[in-house]
């Protein structure tokens, strides 16, 4: 068997060049290509082919690279993750395990952190709308929340929640009343809705229910103001840190450029406390995240704090893992630090080769 790497990808979708393909696919394959004694290739993930792909990437690769967004496969990502997590079982080497992308990139990744440095203990996860029913009002008691549903992206379905009811008696611990009436921002855009607390939990049922369906409980870190810091990772070897500072208005909370926000790139070595923090973290978050290697192209996402003596802390508010994109900074030769780990993680899996 050669060295042989598959790049997988699904047809259509907005992240797709004239060509097809993603803008950073291509990068990719010529940077392994480039490799001596390596060669790499792209194919389309489609349901109908799933058994011939199997066939094929299982007796012609050492290992595969997921570059499909989820939301690009017309029937979900079920038949993928099984086709993903079938090719692992026979060895082929998986950048990322299917399971390593459910378990990073799921937003219950943060529930299962809080007794960790990098998540405030008072982080709850809904499973069940009963559960959410239960503690939403307890939770809400304490402060502004921010709830963030498990599917979408760009902040659809991410909430901040205050209060804004002068009528109501809030007192700490105890459920609020479910007439009070609530300000809820959606990241996705930054809009404004007010509801009461009953409407508002029926109307994030939707979150819940249906499969990977479930919400997390934050408590709000009023400095997103001052920006969110995104750390691109390849490997366990940070890349450039991103400082992206939401638009300037009243309600502004989120950090995507959809929503206004400016992003500043910059060199890891400007962010050395947080990121050195986070890299000394990486056996328990790979622990506590199932004991699966880190994924090939991931990012972590921090929001500002303070500590009881007012020195800046880092909360960790999302894990990003299962299409990662770097196409504006292919001049930073991020594709060849991508090559040179998809190597080096074939290379130490012992994975025999002609």
């Amino acid at each position: 068997m050669s060295k042989n790497v598959v790049i997988f990808e699904a047809r259509g979708g907005s992240d797709k060049g004239p060509d097809g393909h993603r803008k950073d696919t291509m990068p990719i394959v010529n940077a392994i290509n480039s490799r001596e004694g390596w060669s790499a290739e792209v194919i389309y993930f489609e349901d109908d082919s799933r058994d011939e792909i199997f066939n094929y990437v299982k007796d012609n690769a050492v290992a595969y690279v997921s570059r499909i967004n989820p939301g690009n496969l017309p029937n979900g990502e079920k038949l993928y993750f099984e086709t993903l997590r079938n090719l692992s079982d026979t060895g082929v080497v998986g950048m990322p395990h299917p399971d390593a992308m459910l378990n990073f990139g799921a937003k219950d990744a943060l529930f299962k952190l809080r007794t960790t440095d990098l998540v405030t203990e008072d982080t709850y996860a809904y499973y069940t709308v009963e559960e959410f029913r239960d503690t939403f009002p307890v939770s809400l008691s304490y402060g502004e929340r921010v709830l963030k549903q498990n599917r979408g992206s760009t902040g659809e379905g991410i909430w901040r929640v205050q209060i804004a009811d002068e009528n109501v008696e809030v007192i700490k611990g105890e459920a609020l009343p479910l007439d009070t009436k609530l300000k809820c921002t959606e990241a996705v855009d930054n809009h404004v809705e007010y509801n009461t607390l009953a409407d508002f939990m029926t109307f994030c049922e939707q979150y819940i229910v249906g499969d990977n369906g479930m919400l997390v409980d934050m408590r709000f870190m009023p400095r997103i103001k001052e920006g969110e810091i995104r750390i691109l990772m390849v490997g366990e070897s940070p890349v450039f840190v991103v400082h992206k500072k939401p638009a300037d208005a009243e309600d502004a909370f989120s950090a995507t450029l959809f929503s206004g926000a400016k992003y500043t790139y910059d060199d890891p070595s400007k962010w050395q406390e947080l990121v050195d923090m986070f890299l000394n973290s990486i056996p328990t978050i790979t622990s506590k995240l199932g004991d699966y290697d880190v994924p090939l192209i991931w990012t972590a996402d921090f929001m500002l704090d303070w500590d009881d003596n007012k020195n800046d802390t880092y909360v960790l508010g999302e894990i990003n893992c299962s299409c990662v994109g770097f196409t504006s900074h292919l001049d930073m030769g991020i594709q060849d630090k991508v090559a040179d780990e998809v190597v080096r993680v074939v290379e130490s899996k012992g994975v025999p080769v002609a």
